[in-house]
């Protein structure tokens, strides 16, 4: 879902500004940061890929995503539970990002600094983004409702955090081999340039 069909029609825009405020902040950021530091074409898949469950979060607020009422009814599950997908993202991407700025920079040595480095920097996302939405709510009281999407659920921020750590650990399972073989590529394409 592209940023202004996400906008079109969206439940709420406030709320949808909330949500796609990660997403509206990286985005320049990339783009200016693109010839001093050009990142694998990995992580810019990845990030796109977050934008997109931005943004549809964004565009129905994350406890009304259908994709969310589709999971509710197939795994029986209490509550519409996209935002914990949301939170596994924030998790999954800024870990790849994180690795390539600690591995590409030389900023820790050692594979066992480097993932404690990454998912000590996940989880300072994420308590961050968790403050934030806090703020959100305390500064606009029921504004914010839709955006902190709790759903009644007391331990939301625990659990948001949680799948946040689950999906840095998984993205450092799951990709970390080929991510060094994509930074590799990218090194030699850059000297070959030159």
């Amino acid at each position: 879902m592209g940023l202004g069909a996400s906008f079109v029609d969206c439940k709420d825009r406030f709320t949808w500004l909330l949500e796609v405020a990660p997403a509206l902040i990286a985005a320049p950021i990339l783009v200016a940061t693109y010839r001093r530091f050009r990142f694998t074409n990995m992580v810019y898949v990845l990030v796109t890929f977050h934008a997109g469950v931005l943004m549809l979060g964004g565009h129905y607020t994350y406890a009304e995503v259908p994709l969310g009422f589709w999971m509710e009814r197939a795994f029986h599950f209490t509550r519409n539970h996209y935002d914990r997908i949301g939170h596994f993202t924030q998790g999954f991407v800024p870990a790849i990002v994180a690795r390539e700025i600690l591995v590409r920079k030389r900023v820790v040595s050692g594979r066992g600094w480097l993932v404690l480095f990454v998912m000590s920097f996940c989880l300072a996302v994420s308590a961050l983004y968790e403050l934030f939405e806090w703020v959100a709510a305390v500064a606009t009281s029921d504004g914010a409702t839709a955006f902190l999407g709790t759903q009644g659920d007391p331990w939301d921020t625990q659990e948001d955090m949680l799948m946040c750590l689950i999906g840095a650990a998984t993205a450092l399972l799951v990709l970390s081999a080929l991510h060094d073989r994509t930074m590799a590529a990218l090194t030699l394409r850059s000297r070959a340039q030159r």
